[in-house]
């Protein structure tokens, strides 16, 4: 088995298979195959689907489609995780993903449902660890500590259990290894584990950012203002736009001295810059237009002369 992905926060579900989708288009290697995935949802209700082959093509169908993203409940869910590699595993696929809604998820790479020298199989030892209390961390390090030449790396989640990832030392030691945790705001986080996918290296780091921001953009709704040509643009200490009661810029503000007079396509709206309403501040930039500016004004705004500009 090839990659395992765990996430934990808003929209969950969604940057599980967005990454896991993302990955498919990028890496190259044992994967697009088989897929198995589960989620506890905002009910506490464990949710759960896999395939032989095509990957994040053939995981989910709405009717006689394909190709399409987890339906809302799945999507929505907090806590998430999935294997995936090349086709045709032996069944029950669910082997290599034990779950349970009460206690977590237990998800990671090469045959994490080995057998271990006690008779126990690896990844269902970890779940029954979280099960008896032990934060995910724990629980990984209780089993793959005992088991330094076991062929297994795990990710374990799970609600009050946190999110941990760790390779046994055997598999710590292989040259094709991918791995990243990447923490977002507010508990919110995703793990990676992979090998036998180009490229190694950097990989996972990307796949890690791509998928936070899902859950990131979710935890922050996007709220946006209005931008029109004729909108002054003065040179001040900070780049921020200042809007009206009706979210409406009156006047934007920039550091670069150099486009307030004369002709100019610019980033006259950096990223990044304040949103100032009359009762204080907003948010900030998500997005930078390509705004042409003369002699001071607004004059377009990615070839429009309106522009709706998102900000969190």
């Amino acid at each position: 088995m090839t990659i395992g992905i765990g996430a934990m926060g808003p929209n969950a579900g969604l940057a599980v298979f967005r990454t896991l989708q993302l990955a498919e288009r990028i890496g190259t290697g044992a994967i697009g195959g088989y897929a198995v995935f589960a989620a506890i949802d905002r009910d506490g209700r464990l949710h759960r689907a896999e395939t032989q082959r095509g990957g994040t093509a053939t995981l989910f169908t709405a009717g006689e489609r394909t190709g399409v993203e987890p339906p809302v409940e799945i999507a929505t869910a907090p806590y998430a995780a999935v294997m995936s590699s090349g086709p045709d595993r032996p069944a029950p696929l669910s082997q290599y993903l034990p779950a349970d809604a009460t206690v977590g998820l237990v998800t990671g790479h090469r045959l994490p449902n080995g057998t271990g020298r006690d008779g126990r199989v690896l990844n269902d030892a970890v779940l029954a660890g979280m099960a008896d209390g032990l934060a995910a961390e724990t629980a990984l390090a209780r089993v793959l500590d005992a088991e330094p030449d076991a062929d297994a790396g795990m990710i374990a989640l799970g609600p009050c259990r946190g999110i941990a990832v760790a390779n046994s030392a055997r598999v710590a030691r292989r040259p094709d290894l991918g791995s990243a945790l990447l923490a977002g705001p507010d508990g919110t986080a995703i793990a990676i584990l992979h090998n036998a996918i180009r490229p190694a290296r950097t990989l996972a780091p990307l796949l890690a950012e791509a998928g936070l921001e899902v859950m990131v953009r979710a935890h922050a709704p996007l709220a946006a203002i209005d931008v029109a040509a004729g909108t002054p643009v003065v040179h001040g200490d900070r780049d921020r736009v200042l809007v009206d009661a009706a979210g409406t810029a009156i006047r934007v503000e920039t550091t670069d001295a150099r486009i307030v007079t004369g002709r100019h396509n610019c980033a006259a709206i950096y990223i990044g810059a304040e949103i100032v309403g009359p009762d204080g501040p907003l948010g900030v930039a998500i997005e930078e237009p390509n705004v042409m500016v003369e002699d001071g004004r607004i004059v377009r705004l990615s070839g429009r002369s309106r522009f709706r500009l998102g900000y969190r």
